[in-house]
């Protein structure tokens, strides 16, 4: 099968496609034929050398895809049929024409979507979930601060604090983008490189400050974020995009607001973990990506790419340009 592959970590040019042997499912898992996956930001780290796969996953790029189920693995007596349409949220392996996939991981795809915007849900949809409801105890009038709001993980967790009743206030780096992720039901947009977003959002929310910050940047945030939190309030931390040392008093703010500073990874926990994750996903939220209405869900695509052009996607990537996902099509 065809794969995407580098050599040794570096830019986007040491990547290409590399014909790799085809996976065989093992007990309890399925082949899944691929027709998209979506670019993360971990692959762009894991291409750079800065994040290897956890133990025992593929060690292709991919932590997401959509396509047919192909085969099924030994002993397999599950729902899932030969020919099933489905998506998945992957450890790694799924820029490549098949991946296996512990058959509890697999999403049907909800009525209407297309295969490209099945890709663009698993891991930002996944993400956001865990993050407001499994981590940061999102509750209906909580005020959440999004950190980068247009991207993958940002447009998602805009939706779904809606719905959930909070009130979703976001940041990013350019008008266009606060546009879209208002147009998402984002209540207030500052962008970053414009506005101290911290006093921006104590004005917004009258000097309380936010019940729950998600934080994909760390560092260069860590003092505005304190600022801006409530008392009492929850701020989760997923990402270093903005460096991981701190300098001054954070325990002292922090302890002064009572606040939390809870962190969590997606990609590194445990196959039971993200079982449960899955099935109360699928429950939950699935079926609002199909239902009409105001609470209908959207993934939102940026750009498709065939995967042939897996370098300009991840140079695309780089220039932080994209709003919602980034979408890579498999030969068929």
């Amino acid at each position: 099968m065809i794969a995407v592959h580098f050599d040794k970590p570096g830019g986007p040019e040491n990547l290409y496609l590399k014909e790799v042997a085809k996976p065989s499912p093992g007990e309890g898992e399925v082949l899944l034929k691929v027709a998209a996956s979506a670019l993360n930001r971990a692959d762009l780290l894991q291409r750079q050398g800065q994040y290897a796969p956890p133990p025992g996953a593929s060690n292709i790029l991919g932590l997401e895809a959509s396509g047919h189920v192909a085969e099924l693995g030994a002993g397999y007596q599950g729902p899932w049929k030969v020919g099933d349409p489905a998506m998945v949220l992957l450890s790694g392996g799924g820029q490549a024409q098949y991946v296996t996939v512990p058959a509890e991981l697999l999403m049907p795809i909800p009525a209407g979507l297309t295969m490209c915007q099945a890709a663009a849900i698993p891991e930002a949809w996944l993400t956001a979930f865990q993050l407001l409801h499994l981590v940061g105890n999102v509750q209906a009038g909580d005020s959440v601060l999004i950190h980068a709001g247009a991207s993958g993980v940002g447009t998602a967790a805009i939706q779904l604090a809606r719905m959930v009743g909070a009130t979703p206030l976001v940041t990013a780096g350019s008008q266009q983008k606060l546009q879209i992720a208002e147009k998402l039901g984002a209540a207030a947009g500052f962008n970053y490189k414009e506005e101290d977003f911290s006093e921006a959002t104590l004005k917004f929310t009258k000097g309380a400050g936010v019940n729950l910050i998600l934080d994909c940047i760390g560092g260069s945030y860590w003092e505005k974020n304190v600022n801006c939190l409530a008392l009492d309030g929850r701020w989760v931390l997923y990402g270093l995009l903005g460096g991981a040392d701190v300098n001054g008093p954070l325990f002292s703010k922090l302890l002064f607001k009572r606040g939390s500073l809870i962190t969590s990874l997606l990609r590194s926990r445990d196959k039971k973990y993200k079982q449960m994750l899955v099935k109360a996903f699928t429950e939950q939220i699935l079926p609002h990506f199909s239902t009409e209405g105001p609470q209908r869900l959207l993934p939102v695509l940026d750009r498709v790419y065939p995967v042939a052009e897996i370098q300009e996607a991840h140079e695309y990537m780089e220039t932080n340009k994209n709003v919602g996902k980034i979408v890579l099509e498999l030969p068929q």
